[in-house]
């Protein structure tokens, strides 16, 4: 179920029919459903990402489709779908390209500084990468004119203009590239803005470094350069603020950090910084004058028990969301992008106004999206789509881990006994230690995200592990195995109905139902083996549910009835099962009507 609030200029002609073009106050967005019946199927799919600048808005769903807005003449343009075959994970849009991110790691972008020979057809730009190991990439990132690429194997790289050296490179030499080429290494995170014409990198080791366009002090380089109107080579930031860098968002001449302190002994706090130009007050300060060097963002509105969630720059605005659901938001307003009912600057923060949320006690997963000049809040929680998602998510919790291994520097990582003796080959275990005996704990990390999620991370690091796990093999195979093979004497969890016992492993429970992860996990709850209360399951629907949770799949030979079909909705909302893309549900009323 989607739930997404719009507020500013209100264009491609109307993001919102029947609405002015200026919305100063936030309100519900609405898909418009009069072009295909297969639109109104994919917009009751869950947003993942907006991604909006002048000419175009995004909206990516949880099913690896996109629709567009674009900005036209034409008053009855309708949204259209993105024509990539692909599934697509993530989409990123600057003042003038589209990039388009896919799961399998290939990246499709369009642009006159792109494709000049045709700037509005998509191409797959990374396979224009001439080093062959760096074509899987893993994140990207639009700048104004320019696109950035960060692999797998955690290399940079640019594409488009370089007119400010925004790709760090020298701009009379180089003023622009239609193929990506290589900025630096050691890359951890990649930032620029849809406005931005320039780019900030960060490294493992939490160091920082910037090129491109300077000339009001947004790259947040100090004093001693702040009459450099270019930078053209990748340079490093000396006077960060303290702390873990989470995020830089960076508009058209301002820059903003989120820093999370690392202090062990005090409760994680985060905090913004900002540096560039005043005008238009997108500083959050009521300062006259640029700011040369990040200086923290000082407001009343965020409280010692407030987090900050997510924030995200425009043009010239900022809007942010914290814990105790405050969006909070300050900068130029000319066309209500800031939510605030009029379209009046704000210097400093702001608390906006918001309509009753649907899914207010879920705020963390709840995003922010600026445009140039509108800006979105959207409802996106954690995917659940499949079992790799489940697992994954199981082996960041650490709940129930019952085997460690040891990195080269002394780091320990654990992991669940369980799910590697099925991932790994037989006896391969011990070789997997002596792997991870020789690697960093990021390495290691990526090497147990590939074991737990079934995908190629880092390709280097999977030739050293492809010889003891088999990624041929689907997770759900791999479940399946677990399902049948385990000693019951193994499963440590206990259901009890009508005189039978089923057997499960608290694990699995853990990883496909909320339920359970809230009863295993709380600290008051009874947590004793055996729970009875599935009266209502025949047990016919209880083996479809047993056998639903270790496989994602509908065991052979079940004859679906519509009292079948009944109880497993009444089930489904008892277990609180993560559901997959197609569920259960649906697949039990397809084989049923077939």
């Amino acid at each position: 179920m989607n739930e997404i609030i719009f507020f500013g200029l209100n264009q491609y002609p109307k993001l919102i029919k029947n609405e002015p073009d200026k919305i100063t106050k936030p309100i519900q967005f609405k898909f418009e459903n009069e072009n295909e019946n297969e639109n109104e199927n994919e917009n009751e799919k869950q947003i993942k990402q907006i991604s909006s600048n002048s000419f175009s808005t995004i909206f990516l769903f949880e099913n690896g489709k996109a629709i567009e807005y674009l900005r036209q003449d034409d008053s009855n343009q309708n949204p259209s779908k993105i024509q990539i075959e692909e599934n697509i994970q993530k989409v990123t849009v600057g003042y003038q390209n589209e990039t388009i991110l896919t799961i399998e790691g290939n990246v499709f972008a369009k642009g006159k500084d792109i494709n000049s020979n045709n700037p509005k057809e998509f191409i797959n730009i990374s396979s224009l990468i001439e080093d062959i190991n760096d074509r899987i990439i893993q994140d990207i990132i639009s700048g104004s004119n320019s696109i950035y690429l960060l692999t797998s194997n955690q290399n940079s790289y640019g594409i488009g203009s370089n007119y400010y050296g925004q790709l760090g490179f020298d701009s009379e030499t180089l003023p622009k590239t239609e193929k990506p080429i290589l900025m630096m290494k050691n890359v951890s995170k990649i930032f620029s803005g849809i406005s931005s014409n320039y780019v900030f990198l960060l490294n493992s080791n939490q160091e920082l470094f910037v090129s491109g366009w300077n000339y009001w002090g947004q790259l947040g380089l100090g004093e001693s350069i702040k009459e450099e109107k270019e930078i053209t080579k990748l340079t490093k930031i000396q006077n960060i603020p303290k702390g873990k860098i989470i995020d830089i968002q960076c508009g058209w001449i301002h820059s903003i950090i989120l820093i999370e302190n690392e202090n062990e002994n005090e409760n994680p706090k985060r905090k913004l910084y900002s540096c560039g130009f005043y005008l238009s007050n997108g500083l959050g300060k009521k300062y006259d004058e640029n700011i040369f060097e990040f200086t923290e963002i000082k407001s009343s509105l965020f409280e010692n028990d407030d987090y900050i969630l997510d924030f995200s720059v425009g043009f010239k605005h900022t809007l942010i969301l914290t814990s105790n659901s405050k969006l909070i938001g300050f900068g130029n307003n000319s066309y209500g992008q800031l939510g605030t009912g009029d379209t009046n600057d704000q210097s400093i923060p702001i608390q906006i106004e918001l309509p009753k949320l649907r899914f207010n006690e879920n705020i963390s997963n709840y995003h922010i999206s600026c445009g140039n000049s509108n800006s979105f809040l959207y409802y996106s929680p954690p995917s659940f789509s499949n079992l790799e998602e489940d697992l994954i998510k199981l082996f960041e919790r650490k709940e129930f881990c019952d085997i460690s291994f040891k990195t080269k520097n002394g780091e320990i990582i654990e992991a669940h006994k369980l799910i590697l003796k099925y991932r790994l080959n037989e006896n391969e275990i011990e070789k997997l230690q002596e792997i991870i005996s020789n690697k960093s704990i990021k390495e290691s990390n990526q090497i147990f995200e590939m074991i737990y999620s079934n995908r190629i991370i880092n390709p280097i690091l999977y030739s050293e592990i492809k010889e003891i796990i088999n990624l041929n093999e689907k997770i759900e195979e791999t479940m399946k195995r677990i399902y049948l093979n385990e000693n019951e004497n193994e499963k440590d969890f206990i259901i009890e109905r009508k005189e039978k016992q089923y057997k499960f492993h608290k694990l699995i429970l853990i990883m496909r139902s909320e339920l359970y992860r809230g009863m295993f996990l709380s600290v008051t709850e009874d947590k004793s083996n055996k729970v009875t209360d599935y009266s209502e399951l025949s047990n016919k629907s209880f083996q479809i549910f047993e056998y639903w949770i270790y496989s994602n799949q509908i065991k052979k030979g079940i004859q679906i009835t519509q009292e079948i079909i009944d109880e497993i909705q009444i089930g489904i909302d008892y277990f609180q099962l993560n559901q997959t893309n197609p569920n259960l549900f649906d697949l039990l009323i397809n084989k049923f009507n077939n």
